[in-house]
């Protein structure tokens, strides 16, 4: 079973991994360290730990909002919702936004 090392917050970490999805699990890990990055550079005393999980809180947020959004697609007649499709879209993303915020403002008060 092949193995990638993926750094998160400068650290790496080796993760098997099925063969052909090396790519796949290197480009999940900078995702993931992408997340992790910018909330430590908002809450700089935040532990690892911690900064993993807010990572894995959001990514699991936004994968949930991308589910409701396929999920309503669907049920809205699917491709011929053309439009409706894109207004579903960008209502997730304004939300999801309005998430990252309300959570990044969490994360600084706990800081204090």
């Amino acid at each position: 079973m092949p193995q990638v090392t993926v750094v998160v917050n400068s650290r790496s970490y080796t993760i098997a991994c099925e063969p052909g999805e090396e790519d796949r699990v290197r480009q999940l890990g900078r995702s993931i360290d992408a997340k992790v990055v910018g909330f430590a550079k908002d809450a700089p005393q935040a532990g690892e730990a911690r900064l993993l999980v807010m990572a894995a809180l959001m990514l699991a947020d936004e994968l949930s909002e991308a589910r409701e959004t396929l999920r309503r697609t669907r049920g809205a007649g699917g491709a011929a919702a053309g439009g409706a499709d894109e207004e579903a879209v960008a209502t997730g993303i304004e939300r999801l936004a309005l998430r990252i915020e309300t959570v990044a403002a969490r994360l600084e008060a706990t800081q204090l």
